[in-house]
């Protein structure tokens, strides 16, 4: 399982995923699950993962071919003339990936291939020029949706845990640093209710116009600043749980 969040503010786009990547409790892998392209001035483009490893990883091998050589092996997320043609091209092929998967798959019961242990799905971020930042989430059949004023943020993998916070603390006119600090929150208590979602973290933030990364960081277990977060965080919990109003079992509603 994984985590990943992509967010869409006034100034740009917020994005943070973790790398763990797991088969079992005995055999558990460190894996990226952000990867990025940008053409200097022109666009910037993120995507990430969550999902059978294998399939996503196919997927990210054949794009990077693609962009190795735009116009030669269309289509290629470097040639697309909008993100919403990106978002497409990446739909399309995880599709096709998928179906791929399941046709070479062991048959099972009745003949029904074992599709689930193959699904994948994706967040697509990025902006190109003279156009909006915009932000998809790509499902395994290829189809898709785009953040808009009523989802402003999209959630990958184990979104449960976190999710709470971001209903409660996301404003789109929130500052890069808050944007940020608000995603180690919603990491950080993913983290400590779900064994499967594990350090480190990846973290880009992609400002509007500027078409290359603002900030981009790995966040180690080791991270002061990621720490402090955590830590501050549980006793902010902690003292708010404790000033709530005290229940008495004397006052008993008729």
């Amino acid at each position: 399982m994984t985590y990943c969040v992509g967010m869409v503010l006034d100034k740009g786009l917020v994005l943070m995923s973790d790398t763990r990547t797991n088969s079992g409790v005995d055999n558990i892998s460190t894996f990226r699950k952000m990867f990025s392209w940008s053409v200097p001035g022109e666009r910037i483009i993120s995507i990430m993962t969550a999902g059978n490893l294998a399939t996503t990883q196919s997927v990210i091998s054949q794009l990077e071919e693609r962009n190795k050589a735009p116009g030669e092996r269309r289509p290629s997320l470097l040639d697309a003339p909008t993100m919403f043609q990106v978002a497409t091209i990446v739909g399309r092929l995880l599709s096709d990936v998928i179906e791929g998967r399941q046709d070479a798959g062991m048959q099972g019961a009745g003949g029904q291939t074992e599709g689930p242990r193959f699904t994948a799905s994706m967040i697509v971020a990025g902006q190109i020029k003279d156009m909006e930042p915009r932000l998809f989430l790509i499902y395994p059949e290829g189809n898709f949706i785009e953040a808009s004023f009523d989802t402003p943020f999209f959630q990958i993998g184990e979104t449960k845990y976190g999710r709470p916070i971001l209903v409660r603390g996301y404003d789109k006119g929130m500052s890069f640093e808050d944007a940020v600090k608000l995603l180690m929150v919603s990491f950080d208590s993913t983290l400590a209710a779900n064994l499967s979602v594990g350090l480190p973290f990846d973290l880009m933030v992609i400002e509007r116009d500027r078409f290359e990364p603002l900030h981009h960081k790995r966040i180690t277990a080791e991270d002061p600043f990621f720490k402090l977060i955590s830590s501050s965080w549980g006793e902010a919990l902690r003292s708010a749980f404790y000033s709530l109003p005290d229940y008495s079992f004397d006052d008993q509603v008729p």
